[in-house]
């Protein structure tokens, strides 16, 4: 297991900002009950048993013409923060790629979209379009229409076409990368996620990326304790600590499909990958999660992540999934996936991997 190499100094409070054009502290401020600005321009079919639907995104390459991609060898979802602003997302996967022009040469991107209902009503869009609570999708919560599909679901529709050696016979990696928002949808499917078998029978592997989440998915009671080390959290002071998206009560149904443990026992032997933002320091960021179920896992974000990969060694000895902290960077998409250590986690690019690996 390889160490976190660096530690940083908190920086000064953060104030709110407006919405940017980059994915950064900035992207979120705003209150995600506002109709997003954009759309995806493609759409993916999710058939699953609840029913049908359409999900938005943005892509690459089309995904609806049954075109052979012959020359993709990888391909990088990225997902969007709460404001659920996937052409800002789509943005920054672009501009990631274009830093590593060798290394993505044959890669396909694409930027899933979980909308709301009040997207589909600005937009005027189809009847068919998937839409979901406001934050419900971060969790695996089921669709509000035109189908109760869970987002996890949509998500394993993506996997699924990609697993079409068909479509793409040369595909060997798929990256699934979040940020914030998108970093707790990441580190959630990571664990219950289904569609990884799908690619695995195809002989395709999968990294998941999981980058400054506000919270993590527990396995346990225990939670870090601010001297060190790890102990049941108090529950008469924290009633919510262990409820799903924190721990296992009241998991959705997608997420019960194996025990808690059996979960555990899969998650740590897939291939995860933490970017943590040296400077994501601040406790009073305004689209951190500061739920007393959150705060039970630390006062910031890099706290929280480091403290989780503790977690998972303490009880894995064995433990493989690396954590890298990005230096100077605090809560931004860009700087994160654009990093050194974000160009070799997406695209396994070796001038980035070099330099993360720098001590």
């Amino acid at each position: 297991m390889k160490p976190i190499t660096r530690w940083i100094p908190v920086l000064a409070l953060l104030g709110l900002l407006s919405v940017a054009q980059t994915v950064s502290a900035k992207d979120e401020d705003a209150p995600n009950r506002w109709p997003v600005q954009a759309v995806g321009d493609q759409r993916l079919r999710v058939d699953v048993g609840a029913g049908q639907g359409s999900l938005a995104l943005y892509a690459s390459r089309p995904l609806d013409d049954g075109a052979v991609q012959a020359d993709i060898d990888r391909a990088v979802l990225v997902f969007h923060g709460r404001l659920r602003d996937a052409d800002v997302y789509w943005r920054s996967a672009r501009q990631a790629a274009a830093a590593a022009p060798e290394a993505s040469r044959h890669t396909l991107l694409i930027v899933p979209q979980f909308l709301a209902e009040r997207d589909v009503s600005a937009h005027a869009l189809a009847a068919d379009t998937l839409r979901w609570s406001l934050e419900g999708w971060m969790g695996g919560d089921k669709a509000l229409g035109p189908a109760p599909v869970s987002s996890f679901e949509a998500i394993d529709a993506v996997l699924g076409l990609l697993a079409d050696r068909q479509r793409f016979p040369r595909l060997r990696q798929v990256v699934v990368a979040g940020h914030s928002g998108g970093g707790q949808v990441v580190q959630r499917y990571a664990v219950v996620g289904q569609g990884e078998a799908a690619l695995a029978a195809a002989g395709v592997a999968v990294r998941y990326v999981v980058a400054n989440p506000s919270s993590y998915l527990y396995f346990s009671a225990e939670r870090p304790l601010p001297a060190g080390g790890f102990s049941p959290a108090d529950a008469q002071a924290c009633p919510g600590f262990n409820s799903w998206k924190y721990g296992w009560t009241e998991a959705p149904p997608y997420a019960r499909q194996l025990s808690p443990e059996a979960y555990e026992a899969r998650y740590v032997q897939r291939d995860v990958v933490y970017l943590l933002g040296g400077a994501d320091t601040n406790p009073q960021h305004p689209a951190l999660d500061r739920s007393c179920a959150a705060e039970t896992q630390g006062l910031y974000r890099l706290y929280r992540g480091q403290h989780y990969l503790a977690y998972l060694q303490q009880r894995h000895a064995e433990l493989r999934q690396q954590a890298h902290v990005v230096p100077g960077v605090g809560h931004e998409g860009d700087r994160m996936l654009g990093s050194a250590c974000g160009l070799a986690a997406l695209f396994d690019d070796p001038a980035g991997r070099s330099a993360c690996d720098r001590p």
